[in-house]
């Protein structure tokens, strides 16, 4: 067992966004992160990461930057960046950054010289295509904010590439000057002092050659067709990224992330193995995907239990000593974990509780999305109008033109997928707009802040505030809730979700009850028990309990020592 910070640490994400407004502008800020500070050493988190922070135009809410050495005036200055960051380590907190670059802003230097002519020295900087035979566009690809991936470029004739918005042209990591000014860009954050990088779509940056259509058959009624085979996990990734491991990475004691959505365990393996020389650990989404319908995340559906075991089973057991696993539920672009996979009504508490307890134990690193530790919830705004995301806005539109869906419907999806329900603004107290800004919120506050809120967190020792506190301080404790090996039990049961963990001599087992009625406990021969410590739980269980069978409450959680 290679111990490292970066696997026994538990990450905090921050939306700046949405987390604290200082002067009243409604839009979260820099100054607003350092004034909370002392709120995430309470908490007890290690790791920051913080969701964009540089020059920008917000298309797409900063993942579209048009200066990478330079802070957006919305957010402060370099100097409150610096001061974030010397204020943080004070406390022994990490911080790492968003690396985005898959793809810039169009309003970044090097894509405003590109389109200025054919002949810049920076063309070469982004992926030009002319018109197809036809005269239009030359591939078939949608992309993933709606319509094509290509948009015309007047002056010039020609296409450029964009996978995500118009706004967001698509590097091109085949020209090594462009590997190169990523590289010395990373060294610059470096020098001045981060602990790493959450990397973005980083397995998006090497596409096939070519770029060929989709057959088709695969063609929907957009006109366009899913062409991700042609860009996940492409010809040159690993090469890439092993490239930037030797020529930045690997110089600095630094944790890396890479955010990379269509991957199997084996490909974990890859990008996030020991001898590999490429990242630390990556997020993968099968599990946050569950319950897509016809239009995907815009129509879910029920999923089962032992859907959720089987994915989480094959991470847990095919990284187990060959790379590692980042374990969230919710992040910026997800819905609010106690929502999906919990109860946001009636057992909220009780819910939110039992998933940190299944998240913090199971193998790998914990990361804690802004407000999932007071039990924030996804946000059911009426009007599609009171939504600012850029997908949602663009699907809305794309729906008017084909019919695929009502807005009735799309407005149930987005209640249950949307991104804005992890983006509506962190709720500090009962106080107007929920103590997050004197101004008018950037995006309109989740109605229920009165009664879910740091406030009311802080003043009652059994909050999920304390619970998350209290899981937090556990793992410095027991190396077995990062290190431990997973191992599934029960695995037909629909309700209940146990394992054992084992680490040397300890062994621990974890019994979750994941639907809102009571169930029944029946331990399986194969699972011997030495003795009954109660490590934690989320509700008052009496001592005299048998470990061979009992009933668990709706959402309890126990982790025994056996």
């Amino acid at each position: 067992m290679e111990r490292k910070w970066w696997k026994e640490g538990v990450v905090y994400q921050i939306y700046p966004r949405s987390f604290y407004d200082t002067n009243g502008d409604g839009i979260g800020d820099l100054r607003g992160i350092i004034k909370k500070i002392p709120y995430l050493k309470e908490l007890g988190v290690d790791i920051i990461w913080l969701n964009p922070i540089y020059a920008s135009p917000n298309d797409d809410n900063g993942y579209d930057i048009s200066d990478y050495r330079a802070i957006l005036n919305e957010f402060g200055t370099m100097k409150d960046f610096d001061e974030l960051l010397r204020k943080l380590h004070q406390e022994g907190i990490k911080l790492i950054m968003d690396l985005v670059v898959n793809h810039s802003s169009d309003e970044h230097p090097w894509f405003v010289e590109s389109r200025s002519s054919k002949e810049s020295p920076y063309r070469d900087y982004y992926v030009w295509r002319a018109p197809s035979e036809k005269g239009n566009v030359p591939n078939n690809w949608r992309s993933f904010f709606s319509g094509s991936v290509w948009e015309l470029d007047e002056k010039t004739g020609d296409y450029y590439l964009h996978l995500f918005s118009k706004k967001q042209p698509d590097l091109n990591w085949e020209n090594e000057k462009v590997r190169q000014e990523v590289y010395d860009m990373m060294h610059w954050w470096f020098e001045k002092g981060i602990d790493g990088f959450r990397m973005d779509v980083i397995n998006f940056i090497s596409k096939v050659d070519g770029l060929p259509s989709m057959s088709e058959d695969q063609v929907e009624a957009d006109g366009y067709a899913w062409g991700g085979e042609y860009f996940t996990n492409g010809p040159r990734v690993h090469e890439f990224l092993q490239e930037m491991n030797t020529k930045v990475l690997s110089k600095y004691d630094i944790m890396t992330v890479g955010e990379t959505g269509g991957v199997t365990p084996e490909d974990g393996v890859l990008f996030t193995g020991k001898n590999r020389n490429e990242l630390n650990m990556i997020f993968q989404f099968e599990h946050v995907s569950l319950g897509q319908g016809r239009e995907g995340k815009w129509t879910p559906e029920p999923f089962k239990l032992t859907e959720l075991k089987k994915i989480m089973d094959k991470w847990q057991t095919q990284l187990h000593g060959r790379g590692w696993n980042s374990l969230y539920f919710n992040n910026h672009d997800q819905p609010r974990q106690v929502s999906k996979f919990g109860n946001d009504s009636v057992y909220r508490k009780e819910s939110a509780k039992m998933l940190a307890t299944y998240l913090h134990t199971l193998e790998g690193t914990p990361y804690v999305y802004q407000g999932e530790e007071i039990g924030m919830t996804n946000v059911y705004f009426k009007d599609l109008s009171q939504y600012k995301d850029l997908e949602i806005l663009n699907k809305w539109e794309e729906i008017q033109r084909t019919g695929t869906l009502t807005e009735e419907e799309l407005l149930k999806g987005v209640h249950i997928n949307g991104r804005d329900n992890a983006r509506t603004p962190m709720q500090w107290d009962a106080s107007r707009h929920a103590g997050f800004t004197a101004g008018k919120p950037w995006i309109e506050v989740n109605p229920n802040y009165t009664t879910i809120n740091v406030e009311e967190a802080l003043k009652d020792q059994d909050s999920v505030f304390y619970y998350y506190k209290r899981l937090i301080a556990m793992r410095k404790e027991h190396p077995i809730m990062a290190y431990g090996r997973y191992k599934l039990i029960l695995e037909d049961h629909e309700a209940i979700y146990a394992y054992t963990k084992t680490l040397d001599k300890d062994r621990w087992l974890v019994i979750l009850n994941f639907s809102d009625q009571e169930a029944l406990f029946e331990k399986p021969e194969d699972v011997q028990i030495n003795k009954e410590e109660l490590i934690l739980s989320n509700y008052e269980v009496s001592q005299d309990v048998s470990l061979n069978q009992f009933v668990l409450k709706p959402y309890e959680a126990r982790i025994y020592a056996i």
